[in-house]
């Protein structure tokens, strides 16, 4: 079973609705085919920077094809704190975020 979360910087809050764009613009026609699974989502959340607030993208296990189109790499699961929904369906947060 596929365990891993990936995460990528989309830069600034300037430079990342390009990337969030593109993000939706792989994702949506994948979930689609998929019959859109709650599991399967895309998550950014604001991340202080040295200077500048960073966004960050955090995609879900099931969306490992759109996260290694972005080069996105390997981490942990998210604290959900903070995080808003890019991608997928509303259902997502207590299937990838039980406690």
């Amino acid at each position: 079973m596929i365990s891993n979360w990936y995460s990528k910087s989309l830069g600034d809050g300037i430079s990342a609705p390009i990337y969030t764009a593109e993000i939706e613009q792989i994702f949506l026609p994948l979930f689609e085919a998929a019959g859109q699974p709650a599991e399967m989502a895309v998550f950014t959340r604001n991340e202080p920077g040295p200077l500048h607030c960073e966004v960050m993208a955090y995609f879900s296990p099931a969306a490992a094809k759109v996260a290694l189109a972005f080069s996105a790499q390997t981490c942990q699961l998210p604290a959900r704190h903070g995080l808003e929904l890019l991608a997928g369906a509303p259902t997502c947060w207590d299937v990838l975020f039980y406690e």
